[in-house]
């Protein structure tokens, strides 16, 4: 048997999971500062989960989800977590928070498992970090979010844009939804397979389909069947949007694929990724804790994709290297004893320092620390010991000084440098 990894799925090792760790631990630093506690909800939860608020049909439970028959939950069907927001809504509402303290400020991350067709920054196993507010019905929180959106790109240096629309809500969808019923059917005969069953089903996914992209740019617009209220809503978003300084774009198709959305819905792209460029998507979803059974409480929320963004610093040249910068090598017992401390000093002075094996020659150890990427090698032996210095090797240059054990952090600083 060939033990290899299942198609779709990834192994991130070195510089690869770096570059994740780092968006992840810059949205947390991010949501922080932005008063957000930490959730955690499980990988596994009942199908129905998904059925009742990502929508029985949409792509994710019709196609991609990974089902399977819990015999220790009484045949119970479960599934692993496509999406994060149906789990936090149901550990919102399990906890009881929906009515006794129903505005909160949310963030998770981990896993999320889709069956979809394997390809660069689409895998059945990915990664999200996202943020879910609720009991937060006005448009200064989705401004909020979406400035929050803006810091991190700006932060992590990602080339993006950002794009948003309202889709309405519950008043003034029904008229959109049946324009575009009445769109699809006139145009039956040019839609694909997969849209002439959304026509009847949910229709504002024909604005989703990437088969028929180029046809439904003539197809009804959201923002002309507003009501009152939702369009004082999102000009009230782009109005503190501008207020903040965020660059955005009105994208009047965008719809997202998921039912749950209501009134401002957004995505933000980044460049060097090709087709799965989207790295944060999200919006409003007023009536998704009611439907779950809890009380009617407003939320919003978005989802960074960790896989997408990390592709998006490594094609900017912006990711992170797991080079350490010295590579410590001692000669002899006693110079690996010295060596051990003097490890131990350079790291607490927030260096990055590997320790070489004392038992190769020293040939084969500075190539060892050139193939790590190391900016220097120290380099210890008992007449460094007896005279209290190291030697910094300037592995860039191939220039070599000796310097005060004391001064052996700034020195490996200022190694590789012009």
């Amino acid at each position: 048997m060939e033990l290899t990894r299942l198609r779709g799925f990834r192994d991130l090792i070195g510089a690869d999971a770096r570059a994740m760790s780092l968006v992840e631990e810059r949205a947390r630093a991010l949501a922080a500062g932005y008063s957000m506690k930490e959730v955690r909800i499980p990988v596994l939860e009942r199908t129905q989960l998904y059925q009742r608020s990502t929508g029985e049909t949409s792509d994710i439970v019709e196609k991609q989800m990974y089902t399977f028959v819990d015999r220790d939950e009484g045949e119970t069907v479960v599934a692993l977590r496509p999406e994060g927001t149906p789990g936090v809504v149901r550990a919102y509402i399990e906890a009881g928070l929906d009515r006794a303290d129903p505005e909160q400020r949310l963030f998770y991350s981990g896993p999320m498992f889709r069956r979809e067709r394997p390809q660069k920054g689409r895998y059945r196993q990915f990664y999200q970090f996202g943020v879910e507010v609720f009991g937060r019905p006005d448009a200064a929180c989705d401004a909020e979010l979406l400035i929050m959106i803006d810091e991190l790109c700006r932060d992590l240096k990602v080339p993006f844009s950002m794009e948003i629309n309202s889709i309405g809500d519950q008043k003034c969808r029904p008229a959109f939804r049946e324009a575009l019923v009445q769109w699809g059917r006139a145009h039956w005969g040019e839609l694909c397979d997969d849209c002439h069953n959304r026509i009847d089903r949910n229709p504002l996914r024909l604005l989703d389909c990437k088969i028929d992209a180029k046809l439904t740019e003539s197809a009804p617009k959201s923002l002309d069947y507003l009501c009152g209220e939702c369009r004082a809503h999102f000009d009230t978003v782009k109005e503190l949007l501008i207020a903040a300084n965020v660059q955005f774009i009105v994208n009047p198709r965008m719809v997202r694929g998921l039912d749950y959305y209501t009134r401002t819905a957004f995505e933000v792209m980044a460049g060097g990724l090709g087709a799965q460029s989207t790295v944060v998507a999200g919006g409003r979803y007023d009536g998704l804790v009611e439907t779950m059974g809890g009380a009617a409480v407003a939320g919003i929320g978005f989802a960074i994709g960790i896989d997408r963004m990390a592709l998006a610093l490594q094609a900017a040249g912006l990711a992170p290297s797991a080079a350490p910068d010295a590579a410590i090598i001692a000669m002899g017992p006693a110079a690996t004893r010295h060596a051990i401390v003097v490890a131990r000093n350079l790291r607490e002075a927030n260096l990055n320092v590997e320790m070489l094996s004392p038992e190769r020659k020293m040939k084969t150890l500075l190539a060892r620390a050139s193939k790590i990427g190391a900016r220097a090698a120290v380099i210890i032996g008992d007449d460094e010991i007896a005279r209290g210095v190291v030697q910094v090797r300037d592995l860039k240059h191939s220039t070599q000084r000796e310097v005060a054990v004391a001064e052996a952090a700034r020195a490996i600083a200022a190694t590789g440098k012009e």
